[in-house]
Protein backbone atom coordinates (compact mmCIF):
# COMPACT_ATOMS: atom_id res chain seq x y z
CA UNK A 1 0.00 0.00 0.00
CA UNK A 2 1.49 3.32 -0.88
CA UNK A 3 1.81 5.97 1.85
CA UNK A 4 0.84 9.83 1.65
CA UNK A 5 1.29 12.38 4.11
CA UNK A 6 -0.64 15.05 4.07
CA UNK A 7 0.74 18.75 5.42
CA UNK A 8 -2.48 20.86 6.98
CA UNK A 9 -3.50 17.35 7.92
CA UNK A 10 -6.93 18.99 9.50
CA UNK A 11 -7.50 21.22 6.64
CA UNK A 12 -10.79 21.65 4.90
CA UNK A 13 -9.80 19.41 1.49
CA UNK A 14 -6.84 17.31 3.12
CA UNK A 15 -9.51 16.04 6.20
CA UNK A 16 -11.55 14.92 3.40
CA UNK A 17 -8.52 13.82 1.05
CA UNK A 18 -7.99 11.66 3.96
CA UNK A 19 -11.45 10.16 4.48
CA UNK A 20 -11.89 9.36 0.86
CA UNK A 21 -8.54 7.27 0.44
CA UNK A 22 -8.02 6.03 4.28
CA UNK A 23 -8.58 1.93 2.75
CA UNK A 24 -6.59 2.71 -0.52
CA UNK A 25 -3.79 3.71 0.95
CA UNK A 26 -1.25 4.58 4.73
CA UNK A 27 -2.24 8.38 5.25
CA UNK A 28 -0.06 10.08 7.82
CA UNK A 29 -2.71 13.20 7.80
CA UNK A 30 0.24 15.71 9.75
CA UNK A 31 -1.54 18.78 11.00
CA UNK A 32 -0.20 21.96 12.58
CA UNK A 33 -0.14 20.20 16.69
CA UNK A 34 1.31 16.90 14.89
CA UNK A 35 4.27 18.03 12.51
CA UNK A 36 5.06 22.22 12.75
CA UNK A 37 6.25 22.83 9.00
CA UNK A 38 8.80 25.66 10.70
CA UNK A 39 11.20 22.97 12.31
CA UNK A 40 12.73 21.36 9.86
CA UNK A 41 14.54 19.02 11.76
CA UNK A 42 10.75 17.59 12.73
CA UNK A 43 10.02 17.81 9.49
CA UNK A 44 12.93 15.86 8.18
CA UNK A 45 12.39 13.38 10.88
CA UNK A 46 9.08 12.81 9.77
CA UNK A 47 9.47 12.11 6.57
CA UNK A 48 12.20 9.68 7.36
CA UNK A 49 10.07 8.03 9.74
CA UNK A 50 7.20 7.54 7.43
CA UNK A 51 9.03 7.34 4.56
CA UNK A 52 6.07 8.45 2.24
CA UNK A 53 5.47 7.65 -1.80
CA UNK A 54 4.00 10.74 -1.61
CA UNK A 55 3.72 14.38 0.25
CA UNK A 56 1.08 16.65 -0.49
CA UNK A 57 1.87 20.05 0.82
CA UNK A 58 -1.46 21.71 1.64
CA UNK A 59 -0.80 23.94 4.85
CA UNK A 60 -0.89 27.43 4.13
CA UNK A 61 -2.12 30.69 5.84
CA UNK A 62 -4.45 31.54 3.22
CA UNK A 63 -6.41 34.22 4.64
CA UNK A 64 -5.88 37.32 2.19
CA UNK A 65 -6.35 39.88 5.05
CA UNK A 66 -4.55 38.00 7.15
CA UNK A 67 -1.36 37.93 5.42
CA UNK A 68 -1.77 41.33 3.80
CA UNK A 69 -1.16 42.71 7.75
CA UNK A 70 1.06 39.87 8.73
CA UNK A 71 3.62 39.67 5.47
CA UNK A 72 6.63 37.79 7.49
CA UNK A 73 4.67 35.52 9.46
CA UNK A 74 2.88 34.33 6.61
CA UNK A 75 5.75 34.14 4.72
CA UNK A 76 7.35 31.50 7.00
CA UNK A 77 4.26 29.43 6.97
CA UNK A 78 3.86 29.61 3.12
CA UNK A 79 7.48 30.32 1.74
CA UNK A 80 10.01 28.50 4.45
CA UNK A 81 7.87 25.79 5.66
CA UNK A 82 6.99 24.92 2.21
CA UNK A 83 10.74 24.61 1.23
CA UNK A 84 11.19 22.68 4.47
CA UNK A 85 9.04 20.34 3.35
CA UNK A 86 10.68 19.86 -0.57
CA UNK A 87 13.98 19.39 0.59
CA UNK A 88 12.98 16.75 3.00
CA UNK A 89 11.04 15.60 0.29
CA UNK A 90 14.35 15.73 -1.95
CA UNK A 91 16.64 13.52 1.01
CA UNK A 92 14.89 10.64 1.02
CA UNK A 93 12.92 10.68 -2.56
CA UNK A 94 9.24 11.46 -1.89
CA UNK A 95 7.39 12.95 -4.62
CA UNK A 96 6.01 16.08 -3.71
CA UNK A 97 2.53 17.66 -4.85
CA UNK A 98 2.39 21.69 -3.84
CA UNK A 99 -0.89 22.98 -3.53
CA UNK A 100 -1.17 26.20 -5.15
CA UNK A 101 -3.93 29.09 -6.19
CA UNK A 102 -5.89 30.70 -8.54
CA UNK A 103 -4.97 33.78 -6.87
CA UNK A 104 -1.48 34.08 -8.26
CA UNK A 105 -3.19 36.14 -10.87
CA UNK A 106 -5.08 37.93 -8.72
CA UNK A 107 -3.19 41.10 -9.77
CA UNK A 108 -2.95 40.92 -13.77
CA UNK A 109 -3.89 43.60 -15.58
CA UNK A 110 -5.56 41.60 -18.18
CA UNK A 111 -8.64 39.47 -17.94
CA UNK A 112 -8.90 35.40 -17.25
CA UNK A 113 -9.05 33.07 -17.79
CA UNK A 114 -5.34 31.74 -17.39
CA UNK A 115 -3.23 29.12 -18.83
CA UNK A 116 -0.58 27.37 -16.92
CA UNK A 117 2.07 29.27 -19.04
CA UNK A 118 0.61 32.75 -18.72
CA UNK A 119 2.77 35.13 -16.52
CA UNK A 120 1.01 35.38 -13.15
CA UNK A 121 1.57 39.04 -11.45
CA UNK A 122 -0.24 38.89 -7.76
CA UNK A 123 -0.95 41.49 -5.73
CA UNK A 124 -1.50 39.84 -2.38
CA UNK A 125 1.06 38.77 0.09
CA UNK A 126 -0.77 35.30 -0.15
CA UNK A 127 -0.42 35.32 -4.10
CA UNK A 128 2.94 36.25 -3.76
CA UNK A 129 3.98 33.79 -1.32
CA UNK A 130 2.43 30.83 -3.93
CA UNK A 131 4.41 31.78 -7.04
CA UNK A 132 7.24 32.55 -5.05
CA UNK A 133 6.64 28.97 -3.80
CA UNK A 134 6.52 27.45 -7.17
CA UNK A 135 9.37 29.34 -8.75
CA UNK A 136 11.65 27.64 -5.62
CA UNK A 137 10.54 24.46 -5.83
CA UNK A 138 10.49 23.72 -9.02
CA UNK A 139 14.13 24.98 -8.90
CA UNK A 140 14.95 22.04 -6.32
CA UNK A 141 13.11 19.23 -7.11
CA UNK A 142 12.06 17.38 -10.11
CA UNK A 143 9.57 15.24 -9.01
CA UNK A 144 6.64 17.71 -8.30
CA UNK A 145 3.39 18.31 -9.22
CA UNK A 146 2.21 22.33 -9.02
CA UNK A 147 -1.70 22.15 -8.81
CA UNK A 148 -3.51 25.39 -8.92
CA UNK A 149 -6.85 25.30 -7.68
CA UNK A 150 -9.96 26.64 -7.63
CA UNK A 151 -12.24 27.92 -4.80
CA UNK A 152 -13.66 24.42 -3.38
CA UNK A 153 -16.71 24.35 -2.03
CA UNK A 154 -18.56 22.02 -0.23
CA UNK A 155 -20.94 20.80 2.89
CA UNK A 156 -19.91 20.10 6.54
CA UNK A 157 -19.26 15.96 6.44
CA UNK A 158 -18.66 14.24 9.60
CA UNK A 159 -14.75 13.90 11.18
CA UNK A 160 -14.11 16.85 8.74
CA UNK A 161 -13.12 20.74 8.80
CA UNK A 162 -15.98 23.32 7.51
CA UNK A 163 -14.10 26.43 5.97
CA UNK A 164 -15.61 29.56 4.26
CA UNK A 165 -16.63 28.57 1.16
CA UNK A 166 -19.59 30.31 -1.32
CA UNK A 167 -22.16 27.38 -1.10
CA UNK A 168 -21.82 26.88 2.74
CA UNK A 169 -21.79 30.66 3.77
CA UNK A 170 -24.88 31.43 1.28
CA UNK A 171 -27.06 28.47 2.87
CA UNK A 172 -25.61 29.78 6.75
CA UNK A 173 -26.81 33.61 5.17
CA UNK A 174 -30.19 32.43 4.53
CA UNK A 175 -30.71 30.15 7.00
CA UNK A 176 -29.63 33.07 9.77
CA UNK A 177 -31.26 35.76 7.67
CA UNK A 178 -27.75 37.78 8.00
CA UNK A 179 -28.00 40.20 4.60
CA UNK A 180 -24.74 40.07 2.68
CA UNK A 181 -23.29 41.88 0.54
CA UNK A 182 -22.07 40.13 -2.52
CA UNK A 183 -19.84 41.59 -5.63
CA UNK A 184 -20.66 41.47 -8.72
CA UNK A 185 -16.84 41.90 -10.31
CA UNK A 186 -15.69 39.27 -9.10
CA UNK A 187 -14.94 36.03 -11.88
CA UNK A 188 -13.35 32.57 -10.68
CA UNK A 189 -13.91 28.99 -11.29
CA UNK A 190 -15.74 27.12 -7.52
CA UNK A 191 -14.98 23.72 -7.60
CA UNK A 192 -16.53 20.94 -5.51
CA UNK A 193 -14.59 19.53 -3.15
CA UNK A 194 -15.52 15.94 -3.19
CA UNK A 195 -15.69 16.21 -7.02
CA UNK A 196 -11.85 17.33 -6.80
CA UNK A 197 -10.87 14.45 -4.08
CA UNK A 198 -12.72 11.51 -6.34
CA UNK A 199 -10.40 12.07 -9.15
CA UNK A 200 -7.71 12.86 -6.79
CA UNK A 201 -5.69 9.74 -7.72
CA UNK A 202 -5.40 10.17 -11.10
CA UNK A 203 -2.72 12.99 -10.61
CA UNK A 204 -0.45 10.68 -9.30
CA UNK A 205 -0.14 9.51 -13.06
CA UNK A 206 0.01 12.75 -14.56
CA UNK A 207 3.56 14.24 -15.94
CA UNK A 208 5.50 16.34 -13.70
CA UNK A 209 4.58 19.70 -14.12
CA UNK A 210 2.25 22.33 -13.89
CA UNK A 211 -1.55 22.22 -13.97
CA UNK A 212 -4.95 24.55 -13.73
CA UNK A 213 -7.33 22.39 -11.64
CA UNK A 214 -11.12 22.91 -10.97
CA UNK A 215 -14.21 23.69 -12.52
CA UNK A 216 -14.64 26.31 -14.80
CA UNK A 217 -16.96 29.64 -14.62
CA UNK A 218 -18.29 32.69 -16.49
CA UNK A 219 -21.14 34.08 -14.00
CA UNK A 220 -20.00 36.17 -11.16
CA UNK A 221 -19.73 35.98 -7.46
CA UNK A 222 -23.07 37.78 -7.47
CA UNK A 223 -24.52 35.51 -9.84
CA UNK A 224 -23.73 32.22 -8.19
CA UNK A 225 -25.10 33.09 -5.11
CA UNK A 226 -27.92 34.08 -6.78
CA UNK A 227 -28.08 30.75 -8.66
CA UNK A 228 -27.73 28.97 -5.26
CA UNK A 229 -30.34 30.53 -3.78
CA UNK A 230 -33.04 30.16 -6.42
CA UNK A 231 -31.98 25.95 -6.58
CA UNK A 232 -32.64 26.18 -3.00
CA UNK A 233 -35.95 27.75 -3.62
CA UNK A 234 -35.59 31.16 -1.77
CA UNK A 235 -35.90 33.31 -5.48
CA UNK A 236 -38.56 35.23 -3.85
CA UNK A 237 -35.85 35.80 -1.24
CA UNK A 238 -32.81 36.86 -2.84
CA UNK A 239 -32.93 40.61 -2.46
CA UNK A 240 -33.57 39.51 1.44
CA UNK A 241 -30.77 37.66 1.74
CA UNK A 242 -27.73 39.16 -0.10
CA UNK A 243 -27.00 42.81 -1.65
CA UNK A 244 -25.50 43.43 -4.81
CA UNK A 245 -21.63 45.22 -4.23
CA UNK A 246 -21.35 46.91 -7.35
CA UNK A 247 -18.16 49.11 -5.55
CA UNK A 248 -15.76 46.44 -4.92
CA UNK A 249 -13.19 46.17 -7.87
CA UNK A 250 -15.47 48.38 -10.28
CA UNK A 251 -12.28 50.06 -11.52
CA UNK A 252 -11.19 46.78 -12.38
CA UNK A 253 -12.85 43.47 -12.53
CA UNK A 254 -10.97 41.18 -10.10
CA UNK A 255 -10.82 37.97 -12.79
CA UNK A 256 -8.81 34.46 -11.71
CA UNK A 257 -10.20 31.95 -13.63
CA UNK A 258 -8.21 29.35 -14.69
CA UNK A 259 -7.72 27.72 -17.97
CA UNK A 260 -8.21 23.59 -17.98
CA UNK A 261 -7.50 22.20 -20.82
CA UNK A 262 -3.80 20.60 -20.01
CA UNK A 263 -5.74 18.45 -17.37
CA UNK A 264 -8.85 17.56 -18.99
CA UNK A 265 -6.52 16.19 -21.89
CA UNK A 266 -4.86 14.16 -20.00
CA UNK A 267 -8.40 12.73 -18.16
CA UNK A 268 -9.48 14.70 -15.07
CA UNK A 269 -12.55 16.53 -15.90
CA UNK A 270 -15.29 18.61 -14.14
CA UNK A 271 -18.69 19.92 -14.34
CA UNK A 272 -18.89 23.83 -15.09
CA UNK A 273 -19.37 25.59 -11.60
CA UNK A 274 -23.04 25.66 -12.02
CA UNK A 275 -23.80 22.08 -13.03
CA UNK A 276 -21.97 21.05 -9.72
CA UNK A 277 -23.94 23.81 -7.43
CA UNK A 278 -27.29 21.76 -8.61
CA UNK A 279 -25.85 18.84 -8.65
CA UNK A 280 -24.59 19.26 -4.69
CA UNK A 281 -28.30 20.39 -4.10
CA UNK A 282 -29.80 18.14 -5.50
CA UNK A 283 -27.93 14.89 -3.90
CA UNK A 284 -28.28 16.43 -0.34
CA UNK A 285 -32.15 17.63 -1.39
CA UNK A 286 -31.56 20.88 -0.03
CA UNK A 287 -34.89 22.94 -0.28
CA UNK A 288 -36.16 25.39 1.89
Amino acid sequence: MKKILITGGNGFFASRLSQFYRHQYHIFPASKKSLNILDKKKVFSAIELFQPDYVIHTAAIAVTDYCNQNPDVCREINVTGTLNIAEACKQFQSKMIFISSEQIFNGNPESGPYGEDDIAKPDTVYGQNKLESENLLKALIPELWVLRFTWLFGMPEKNCFINANIFWDTIKAAAHHNRQKVCSHEFRGFTDVNELISQFHKVFNLPYGTYHIGSTNDLSRYDIVCLILKELGLEEHIHQIIEKDTEKYHKKPRDVRLKTGKIEALGINFSSSTSAIKKLIKDYQLHF
